[in-house]
């Protein structure tokens, strides 16, 4: 099989298991420059897994066995582990880089969703550490947020600023977009999934609630708190926001599972909160957590019926 040429390839690969190195090759269309078509090992195998699976703050991989992919985007570069999971192609991205190095006002989001979008991701299922607002929802519990407050400051929200060309679904947009985040703020189809692969494995789940993003990198103050719960709270974390918009700005589906590590500020008292502690608590409910995703990928519908596949219908703001 003839390789691509050289600028079509991927920088870096390598295989989990036995650190041999092996030749991953990004095919692309001659336009658009950042669409992926396919992935080709040196086996011959191809790769375009659908699902992805981003991993947050204590879940830092997934896949067993795995090629690396350094993805590079209009946004910058990201890194991109290829796997499978009971013969189920999938992708996964460590939302805060190998070894944890990436606070959470840092992350390149654009270039992470993007780089998914273009090795032919259609659904994503993120993980977030978060704190809970209400004290009937504890330390150790799951929780799948059906909305979310944004009360981030300084990151990029969009990835259509009117000049960079954006390829999507086989078509080239540069226009503004006013994206839509109904009827349903995260995808309906991965919430079902996600909730029956709870009921059968037996592990309880809070359905629904309000995810409160926050910039970071200090935890937040008990008046905060308090606003928040007030405007209907009921989890706070630092990388929900932007994530879950720019998935649907590229028409992917997308939603989260939350794990509890702590309460939030002044919730259980005036005490001290340590990354320690959120650390603790998920390493405590990971091997469930980790259940709980590889469960619900099984249970994901193969075709897309959900809205956000059409996300970009009547969002394009046309030139006058």
């Amino acid at each position: 099989m003839k390789s691509p040429p050289s600028n079509h390839q991927v920088r870096r690969s390598f295989s989990s298991l036995d650190n041999r190195e092996i030749s991953v090759h990004v095919l692309r269309e001659e336009l658009p420059k950042y669409k992926v078509k396919a992935l080709i090992n040196l086996e011959g195998v191809w790769f375009m897994p659908k699902i992805a699976i981003i991993g947050g703050s204590g879940f830092y991989s997934l896949l067993e066995n795995f090629d690396v992919l350094n993805i590079e985007t209009p946004f910058g570069e990201s890194m991109v582990e290829v796997g499978s999971i009971e013969n189920v192609e999938v992708a996964f991205l460590n939302r805060h880089g190998k070894g944890h190095k990436i606070p959470p006002f840092k992350i390149n989001y654009r270039a992470n969703i993007y780089a998914l979008s273009a090795i032919g991701v259609e659904r994503i299922i993120a993980t977030n550490a978060v704190g809970s607002i209400r004290p009937e929802i504890k330390p150790g519990d799951f929780v799948l947020p059906d909305d979310f407050l944004d009360l981030t400051k300084r990151r990029d929200y969009t990835f259509y600023d009117g000049e960079t060309e954006i390829f999507i679904q086989g078509k080239a947009v540069r226009e503004v977009v006013h994206i839509s985040m109904t009827p349903s703020t995260y995808c309906p189809e991965i919430r079902d999934a996600v909730l029956t692969a709870a009921k059968n494995i037996g592990l309880s789940i809070h359905d629904g609630g309000v995810y409160v993003a926050t910039e970071g990198n200090r935890f937040e103050t008990p008046a905060e708190i308090r606003a928040y719960s007030s405007l209907g709270g009921t989890i706070v974390g630092m990388t929900g926001v932007p994530e879950a918009v720019l998935a649907r700005e590229l028409c992917i589906c997308y939603s989260t599972v939350c794990l509890v590590t702590n309460y939030a500020a002044g919730i259980s008292g005036l005490v001290k909160l340590t990354h320690e502690e959120v650390a603790k608590t998920y390493a405590e409910k990971l091997k469930e957590l980790r259940r709980l995703i590889t469960t619900a990928i099984k249970e994901i519908p193969k075709d897309r019926s959900c809205p956000c596949k059409d996300a970009l219908r009547g969002a394009l703001v046309e030139s006058p």
